[in-house]
């Protein structure tokens, strides 16, 4: 056989594989969502639905809490005004939006690693996930936000500035997290249209923005959108357990926080003064071993949402809201997940170690990204949900590492070669697996 029709028969077997493998997994996130009568909803998911009913006409009116950014609500009501009182068309379009997502990520990671088949196997790592393609049943805004801000990173490497503006905007309509970040996206912007290019992208910014950032300011009192950092503040200083949903004091101290004053205003400053208090009464050494020794557990646990939501003992962290789930089912899903998460976690040691192009713009705005979310849940209220903003990042940098074991090859952007760089990888590795890993051995949270 000649050596093209080689490689195409190989592709196309991969192919294949991966599409069985994808449906699969879609088969099997459905008949989880649909037996037993369904799954219940879970924290915010009961405030975005009750928001877009009554947005749709189909509930009683909601007042803006000033929490949460508002184009999740409008969408899911849009949808529900259209098709009726059913989650249907929205879980069907949040699935199409993460499959877009994977294949913008694709895009960026092929012109950053220079590999179409790192560039696959970043998109196949984010789409076999089931912890990721989960997301799509539910009415947390990760879809929608994940579509959009990978969304802007490809417009900004086109130099679609104008577009990628709106996109961003987006993003920062869906998710409070890129309010202090997103002038970090200029990044991208290619040499030569920096500062056109810099205009556009603001001005897009602000006209998507604009609107709900006023109504946003008038609400809480801070230019943002929504503002629910004095809360989420308070409840990542009160935090006990190094894994989410363990006797989950954040939902006690939101009844606390909502009878605390009449406006958004109100009650973010009487808990921004209960963070400064509790922030002296423990003095910032205490406070920062504290949260070193707690926040990162919760972030990057194997315990993912999905899994979170699967039933099992709730002093281990699950909710069954899952109500019915056959228990080889879970534990294939739950294998799958571990497998994948542990292998995005391990590959990203791997790549950060043996990484050698530091100059291409998405790597330097990774790298800034990171370390804000990072800098953040130092402090702040942690799910492991809020992780998901950087799988398919971590998973892309996996994929170089993962191709660069397999095939070789000194000009890649990830050369395994150096002693003291594979110390490197294997401290980052064990660190990271020691936060995906030990947080319940260390908790004994069930005795």
């Amino acid at each position: 056989m000649p050596q093209g029709q080689g490689v195409q028969r190989h592709q196309r077997v991969l192919l294949f594989l991966f599409l069985a493998l994808f449906l699969s997994q879609q088969i099997a996130l459905i008949a989880l969502y649909a037996g037993g009568g369904g799954k219940a909803l879970l924290g915010d998911e009961v405030a975005y639905l009750a928001w877009a009913r009554g947005l749709a006409g189909l509930g009683p009116p909601v007042v803006d809490v000033g929490w949460w950014p508002p184009l999740q609500a409008w969408l899911l009501a849009g949808l529900l005004r259209l098709f009726g009182d059913t989650l249907l068309p929205m879980q069907m379009l949040q699935t199409v939006l993460l499959i877009a997502a994977a294949a913008f990520l694709r895009a960026l990671w092929r012109s950053c690693d220079g590999r179409v088949h790192a560039a696959n196997l970043a998109a196949a790592l984010f789409l076999l996930n089931p912890s990721v393609m989960a997301y799509a049943h539910w009415l947390w805004p990760e879809p929608l936000h994940l579509f959009l801000l990978l969304a802007a990173l490809y417009l900004l490497t086109r130099a679609r500035e104008a577009l990628a503006g709106i996109a961003l905007g987006g993003a920062l309509l869906t998710k409070s997290l890129l309010s202090l970040f997103w002038p970090a996206c200029a990044l991208l912007l290619l040499r030569g249209r920096r500062r056109r290019g810099a205009l556009a992208l603001v001005a897009a910014v602000a006209l998507v923005i604009a609107v709900p950032l006023e109504q946003g300011w008038q609400r809480t009192g801070k230019p943002m959108i929504a503002d629910s950092s004095a809360f989420n503040l308070v409840g990542g200083l009160s935090e006990r357990w190094r894994s989410d949903y363990i006797d989950d004091s954040v939902a006690r101290l939101a009844s606390d926080y909502f009878a605390s004053a009449s406006t958004p205003a109100a009650r973010n400053a009487i808990y921004s003064t209960r963070a400064e208090a509790l922030l002296r009464e423990q003095g910032w050494g205490p406070t920062l071993q504290a949260q070193l020794g707690r926040q990162y557990f919760r972030l990057f646990s194997t315990k993912t949402t999905l899994l979170s939501q699967l039933p099992g003992p709730a002093c281990a962290g699950h909710t069954g809201s899952y109500r019915a789930v056959p228990p080889l089912l879970a534990q294939l899903i739950a294998a799958v997940s571990d497998t994948l998460h542990l292998v995005c976690l391990v590959g990203f040691a791997l790549a950060l170690a043996f990484w050698r192009r530091w100059r291409e713009p998405l790597v330097l705005w990774t790298v800034l990204f990171f370390g804000y979310q990072l800098a953040l849940y130092l402090l702040l209220h942690v799910k492991a949900r809020f992780l998901l903003p950087m799988m398919p990042l971590l998973g892309a940098f996996a994929a170089s590492a993962l191709v660069s074991l397999s095939r070789p090859d000194p000009t890649a952007a990830v050369r395994l070669q150096g002693l003291g760089r594979g110390v490197i990888a294997a401290g980052v590795a064990a660190l990271l697996l020691m936060f995906a890993l030990l947080g319940p051995v260390l908790d004994r949270s069930c005795g």
